[in-house]
């Protein structure tokens, strides 16, 4: 099983919601374990992550996986892949389709810097 690493946003300072680049699957790739590393907050900021899947038919954006809301400094982990044990807000046993990314949705304007990558398999 080959992996690769993709950096799906640098560590920068955000206050609004912010879209991942998009991440395209190779043929022998399923899931992916995504990385979201904060380095630093202002206040009280809340950022919730989501794996989302991309429908190329209706050009719609899918909940794959809705992760807890993100308030500190830290590693939050999200994983998704066949054969991953399903954990609440945490993981889920599902391929991830062709392309997909990472909707982190901020609950206010404070400030937190935060980066996000995935690690592909």
């Amino acid at each position: 099983m080959s992996q690769r690493n993709v950096q799906m946003l640098p560590s920068a300072a955000r206050t609004a919601s912010q879209n991942s680049h998009v991440v395209g699957m190779h043929a022998d790739e399923s899931g992916a374990h995504i990385v979201i590393d904060v380095t630093a907050v202002a206040a009280t900021p809340s950022v919730v992550p989501t794996v989302e899947g991309y429908d190329s038919v209706s050009g719609k954006w899918y909940d794959i996986l809705v992760g807890v809301a993100i308030t500190a400094t830290g590693t939050t982990v999200l994983k998704v892949g066949p054969g991953i044990g399903a954990v609440a807000n945490g993981a889920a046993n599902d391929f991830l389709p062709a392309q997909w990314r990472v909707a982190l949705v901020a609950a206010d304007a404070d400030s937190m810097t935060y980066s996000v990558a995935a690690n592909v398999f």
